[in-house]
Order: C-alpha cells, then sequence, then structure tokens
C-alpha cells in the first residue's frame, strides 16, 4: 500500500527546492513557504476552491493566482434544470500580488476585489465566512453570497506530491471534507439557503509547479451516513504519487486512508452511470450522474478540457477497524480533467 503519513511538523523544501517528505497527512505538517520554491515563480500556481452543496444546487468560488494569470471565478450549478453559469475575472502577471495565504490552517483573509467581482474568504478559529458578489453574472441580475463553513477539529487530507521528470515541480495541496454550511446565495434574484443539517461544504487549498501537461481524476462528497457526518477525498493521474496516495475517507471527524482508486466510465458520454472500485476492497460502488459541468478552453499555450460529473453514489465503504457503511444516492462529484498551462 502506497500510504507513507507524514507525522511530524517541518519545512516542506529541503535547501535545493525538492519535496523534503513526499506523502500525506492528517492535517498541513509540512510548512509551505514561497521562498523556498526555486522553479521559476512564474510557473507557480495558488489558488483557493470551495464548494458549497445545498438541496439541488451548489456555488463554486475560486482566487488564483497561477504566476503569469490570476483567475477569480464564480460557479453556479442547479441540478434541477440542470444547467450552471460560470464567470470569471482574470488578471496578467499577478506573480504573487494576491498575497494568498502560506497555510491552509490559520486565520486570515483571502481576497480579490475589482469593479466587476468581490470575493473574501475570511478564516477564523472554527469557520470559514465566505462572501461574494459579481455584477451582471447571469440574465443582467447580480451574483451575491454569504456563507460560513463551520471547521471543527477533524481529520483532513493534506499531501504533497513530487513529479519524477521534474525534480523541481511539486504540488502540496489540502483537501478540507465534512464542513457544514450555513447561509445564502443569490441568482436571478432568487436566494438560496444552505442548512448545516445537510449541506456541507469542501475547500480545495493547493499551492505547486506543475509540469505543462497533466491529466487527473478527483472526486469528492459529504453527507451524512448512519446519523455521522462522512465525506471522502479520491483521485489519481497528477504527478509521482509512489509515496502516497490521496484517498481518504472521513467519518466522524477520522481519517481512514484507502490505497489506490480506479473510477471506470465512457469518456463519451460522461452522463452513463461510472464503476468506482479500490484496490484493497474498501470502496465499492455505481456513481449516476445527473449533471456534467464541462469547461473547454483553447487559446494557444493554454488549454483545458475538463468534465467535473456531480451526481449519486451507491455502494458501500469500510472503515479501518471493518465497519462497513452502505452509500445510498450519496451526493458527490466526480471530474476528468486535462489542462496543459
Amino acid at each position: 500500500m502506497r500510504s507513507h503519513e507524514v507525522t511530524q511538523k517541518a519545512p516542506l523544501f529541503k535547501p535545493d527546492g525538492t519535496l523534503r517528505e513526499p506523502g500525506w497527512s492528517r492535517a498541513p505538517l509540512q510548512v509551505y513557504a514561497r521562498a523556498g520554491v526555486k522553479a521559476p515563480k512564474i510557473r507557480l500556481k495558488e489558488w483557493d476552491y470551495y464548494l458549497v452543496i445545498g438541496q439541488g444546487f451548489s456555488v463554486a468560488l475560486t482566487i488564483a493566482d497561477n504566476g503569469y494569470m490570476g483567475l477569480n471565478s464564480v460557479s453556479f450549478m442547479d441540478y434541477t434544470i440542470p444547467t450552471s453559469y460560470d464567470k470569471s475575472a482574470a488578471t496578467l502577471f499577478p506573480m504573487g500580488a494576491y498575497g494568498l495565504p502560506e497555510d491552509s490552517a490559520v486565520p486570515g483573509v483571502t481576497s480579490f476585489s475589482n469593479r466587476t467581482v468581490q470575493l473574501r474568504f475570511d478564516v477564523r478559529e472554527g469557520t470559514r465566512h465566505l462572501t461574494g458578489h459579481f455584477k451582471k453574472f447571469h440574465a443582467g441580475q447580480d451574483f451575491a453570497c454569504d456563507i460560513t463553513l463551520e471547521e471543527p477539529p477533524m481529520d483532513s487530507l493534506t499531501i504533497a506530491t513530487p513529479w519524477k521528470e521534474k525534480p523541481l515541480a511539486f504540488y502540496y495541496n489540502r483537501k478540507i471534507n465534512c464542513m457544514r454550511a450555513r447561509g445564502w446565495v443569490q441568482v436571478d434574484g432568487v436566494r438560496r439557503h444552505f442548512d448545516p443539517a445537510t449541506d456541507f461544504g469542501t475547500l480545495d487549498w493547493g499551492r505547486g509547479v506543475w509540469t505543462y501537461d497533466n491529466r487527473w481524476k478527483w472526486a469528492s462528497g459529504n453527507g451524512i451516513v448512519e446519523g455521522k457526518p462522512l465525506g471522502f477525498n479520491l483521485g489519481y493521474g497528477f504527478g509521482d504519487t509512489s509515496a502516497a496516495s490521496e484517498n481518504l475517507l472521513i467519518y466522524d471527524g477520522v481519517g481512514h486512508k484507502l490505497d489506490d482508486v480506479t473510477f471506470v466510465f465512457d469518456k463519451d458520454d460522461y452522463t452513463k452511470p461510472w464503476q468506482w472500485t479500490s484496490s484493497d476492497g474498501r470502496l465499492e460502488g455505481t456513481f449516476v450522474p445527473v449533471f456534467d459541468h464541462a469547461t473547454k478552453v483553447d487559446v494557444g499555450v493554454l488549454c483545458t478540457d475538463g468534465h467535473q460529473v456531480f451526481g449519486k453514489l451507491t455502494g458501500k465503504v469500510r472503515l479501518d477497524d471493518g465497519l462497513v457503511l452502505p452509500l445510498k444516492d450519496f451526493f458527490c462529484f466526480a471530474e476528468d480533467v486535462r489542462m496543459k498551462y
């Protein structure tokens, strides 16, 4: 099993800029410092991405400094139609000017503001407060949101991943699941509310220097199973994961590590059912899509072809102590993305 767990706090980088200890941890123990990156700063990618899923809808908020381009985005998805609305505000060569935090856990503010969009992620002790406003987001009407995510003490998935072919490339990523959501989002003049009894948010916090062309699979979900919160982060295909996979179940705040996970799906029709399996037999299920949030961009050197597919998972998972938890129509997403940038 590829599962090297980092258990001691230490710098992320060696003096030469390579990763000191590739592997995963239950908390962000490896200390990221922008000054330790030895690759060209124009290749450095830093982002905070929040996805909050309600009953029949969701919102995604992103602040990203990708070196030569900043991207500040709002996506709203309505699964009852189904459809999505996406808007972004781009800037050229921010090169660290956004001041994104070097630590995903400490209190502080991540924000972006111009004449069109304002996004603010306020991290406090035990909560994350997300606010946003986007002028003329859809049908001439503004987008707005005010969401609070509860973040009690609990395990999360943090992973440090290198690339064999490029020693100074790295990916340091933290996924926080099971954050109960309260608040609202307003689109087309309609205000929809999040209920912390049923609704959750996820954070994807990433810092890294990648190789140019990558393709990955990622799945994530949160819900209530047998009266307790269950979340998961699953993925593969990105970098050299020989030290550890990024597959983790979180049940009632405790992480349960999985080995390799495979998604079997129709690459010509992402809306057909998928089969999910793990090599250790601890995850088995059928994922039935309800909406394919597809994006495609091709502007020369920058190319993205992505399918973020939302749907319902029915199957089972097995925890470290052998307890088997049934999943029935567990709402989540899985994505297949190729990106060149």
